[in-house]
């Protein structure tokens, strides 16, 4: 017999933040970054400091720093150059984050982006929305958001053990959680477009650019 799933309904407080998934960046130089764990995860607004701006646009550089493929554009030998090169030119940018869903009553975390999950999934909350789809983010744990009538459910880790921490929300109420979700990464693209002309004005173009395809948003002017 399975176990029954514990369902939490909406709680006071459910916060849903856009996450940049944060590693080492030990004697990084090129441009100021600020402290942040390794293995942890940077909120995303329009609130940031010139710090945490500079880390957040390092690590979305480093999550698309590969090798040039033979028939792709020769890297910069410069440092800089070198380091932004796959950002300005790859035809497909990464970046390692997702939507976190946050229970403030219970601490419960769902969405905490997994494995292979990017940012830009974001796309995928309206289809939930909507009904016509699921959206997976990731594992460990594989976290899945889906509509069942008038009600979006979260389930933790639908593919672990059974009793998997789950959270019910209205339609209504994971729609403005989105929105507010999606105006904080548009914030933040439009932070980063200022830091840029500040930091680095011969790419601020260029990396603002870039940083819209990488979040699947269309830059402000």
């Amino acid at each position: 017999m399975a176990t029954k799933q514990r369902v939490r309904h909406h709680p006071p407080v459910i916060l849903m933040q856009p996450v940049l998934e944060t590693s080492a960046s030990d004697n990084f130089e090129l441009w100021p970054v600020g402290e942040h764990e390794s293995y942890g995860y940077l909120v995303l607004n329009g609130g940031l400091t010139p710090a945490e701006v500079g880390t957040a646009v390092m690590q979305i550089a480093y999550c698309n720093d590969f090798e040039p493929q033979e028939d792709h554009e020769s890297c910069p030998t410069d440092p800089l150059g070198a380091f932004l090169h796959g950002l300005l030119t790859m035809p497909d940018v990464f970046v390692a984050g997702g939507f976190r869903v946050t229970d403030n009553v219970t601490d419960i975390v769902f969405v905490e982006p997994g494995c292979c999950n990017g940012l830009e999934t974001w796309r995928d909350w309206p289809e939930v929305l909507d009904g016509t789809g699921c959206a997976y983010f990731g594992h460990d744990p594989s976290s899945v958001a889906e509509r069942i009538n008038d009600v979006v459910r979260l389930t933790l880790d639908a593919h672990g053990v059974d009793g998997s921490p789950v959270i019910e929300l209205s339609v209504d109420q994971v729609s403005r959680l989105v929105a507010d979700a999606q105006q904080d990464v548009q914030d933040f693209l439009s932070l980063a477009g200022t830091w840029a002309e500040q930091h680095l004005p011969a790419h601020a173009a260029a990396i603002t650019t870039a940083l819209a395809r990488a979040l699947d948003l269309v830059p402000t002017p």
